[in-house]
This record gives C-alpha cells, sequence and structure tokens, in this order.
C-alpha cells in the first residue's frame, strides 16, 4: 500500500495535483488506516498515471472523467476526436505564429516592396517615425483590403513626391503631429492642400484611387485620432469647398 506522496511520485505529479483531483472527483479518495493516513493501491496508480497522461496531452479535465470511464471502444473514438481538435488547434497556432512573424519583421513582410520604398523615401525627408507609422498602417490596410490598388496608388504617391508644394505639404504635417487645433499655422496647411487640390482637378485627377468608402472613413478616423489638429484642417477645408483626408473632394456648390 501506498502513501499520498508514494502514489504521486509514481505517476510522476505533485501531492497537490492528487489532492485535487480527489476534489473533482477524478480520482476516489481510499479509507484512512488505522494510523489516520490514506493508502493507495496499485489500480490509483494506475488511474493517477491514465489521468496525469491525458491532462498531459491537453485533454480538458471536464473530458477526462468520461474518458476514463468510457467502454474501450467509446474511449477509442473520444481520444481520436480529441486529437482531431488538438491537431486544428495546433494548425491555428501555427498560423498565428506566422502572423505574428510577419508583424515582428516590419513593414518588409507586412507590405508590398513599393511600398516600403515609399515609406523609406519619407524616411529620407525627413519625417518623424510616428508619421511613417501612420502611414505604413494606413498602407497595411490598403494592402489586406485592396492589393490590387496598391501599385497604382503608390506610383501617384511616388509621383506626387517630386512636386515641391507636396513636399512642403509632408513637413508642415510632419511637424503638425504635435500642435493643438488652435495653432495658426493650420491654415498653412489648408493653403497648401486646396493649391494641390486645385492643380489636381485642372489635371483630370480624381484622387479616389478607387478605396472604398468604408476604408477611407477608417483611415481618416486614424489620422484624427494621431494628429490634435487634423479636425480643425477637416473643418477648413470643407469651408472652401473640399472634403476628406485620406480623399479629398470638392464639395458641390449648393451643399456650401
Amino acid at each position: 500500500m501506498l502513501t499520498i506522496s508514494q502514489l504521486a511520485a509514481h505517476a510522476g505529479v505533485t501531492v497537490r495535483a492528487v489532492r485535487h483531483y480527489h476534489k473533482i472527483g477524478l480520482l476516489p479518495e481510499p479509507e484512512r488506516d488505522h494510523s489516520g493516513y490514506r493508502a493507495y493501491d496499485a489500480g490509483a496508480v494506475v488511474r493517477l498515471i491514465r489521468i496525469h497522461t491525458l491532462a498531459d496531452a491537453g485533454v480538458p479535465l471536464a473530458r477526462v472523467q468520461e474518458l476514463l470511464d468510457a467502454a474501450p471502444g467509446d474511449f477509442t473514438d473520444g481520444v481520436e476526436k480529441i486529437d482531431k481538435q488538438l491537431r486544428t488547434e495546433i494548425r491555428r497556432l501555427q498560423n498565428t505564429r506566422k502572423r505574428l512573424a510577419k508583424l515582428a519583421a516590419g513593414e518588409h513582410l507586412a507590405l508590398p516592396p513599393s511600398v516600403v520604398d515609399y515609406l523609406d523615401r519619407l524616411r529620407e525627408l525627413g519625417m518623424d517615425e510616428r508619421y511613417v507609422d501612420l502611414e505604413r498602417d494606413a498602407w497595411i490596410m490598403i494592402a489586406a483590403q485592396v492589393p490590387h490598388l496598391v501599385d497604382d496608388v503608390i506610383v501617384e504617391k511616388i509621383e506626387a513626391l517630386q512636386h515641391p508644394e507636396m513636399v512642403k505639404l509632408y513637413r508642415i504635417v510632419n511637424e503638425s503631429l504635435d500642435w493643438t487645433d488652435d495653432n495658426p499655422r493650420i491654415v498653412e496647411i489648408v493653403d497648401i492642400l486646396e493649391s494641390l487640390m486645385v492643380a489636381a482637378v485642372h489635371a483630370g485627377a480624381t484622387g479616389s484611387y478607387g478605396l472604398d468608402d468604408d476604408l477611407v472613413r477608417l483611415m481618416d478616423s486614424a489620422m484624427l485620432e494621431a494628429a490634435p489638429g487634423a479636425e480643425r484642417i477637416l473643418a477648413l477645408l470643407e469651408e472652401r469647398g473640399w472634403k476628406g483626408w485620406t480623399r479629398i473632394e470638392r464639395v458641390p456648390l449648393d451643399r456650401l
């Protein structure tokens, strides 16, 4: 006959685990002997080993009881079902690890090379990494939802960086990340934006890039959260007949 410590040692578990299995009804508690100790037999060792093996394999304790008391055929079916569930969970975790590795590797894996080059150009312009992060996150959303549009949009964005006014705009927006909405230089941003949009309209550009309204709203909201002055910029643009941030459009005159 074995003491609880000896039982635990034979099964490779702790005494605390044995007591827990007693408490939840997985392992019956034997009667105490004349000395007041519980005495365990070989059957208790076998049952405890089976409990430990199933639990260690990831079987929920709530199902261990069911399997222990099942007929041989039902036990086999139950184990196979659990194995199938575990394999499904393993695949899910492996996919999660791949996604995490992709995020940990940074933009080089999360984004197409053309976007990475564009972000590097922004860094060369001296843009703050906070702004680059904003652009990166926006491009991750675009690449995930409308990957077929990325190359066309990025060509326009890179071409725009050849325009001195656009470069000036980027640099001012970069500075504005810490501005409050009463900063007088916000008007300067609006002036440049309006100038660029007038030029774009005259050139026949739509400025839509083919992005759907939901994605545009999502990207606009990200900018509004990141830059305190962005809301005032949008308000001033609308006063002048323009709306939007990601996709700036002319407001029809009858709506002004």
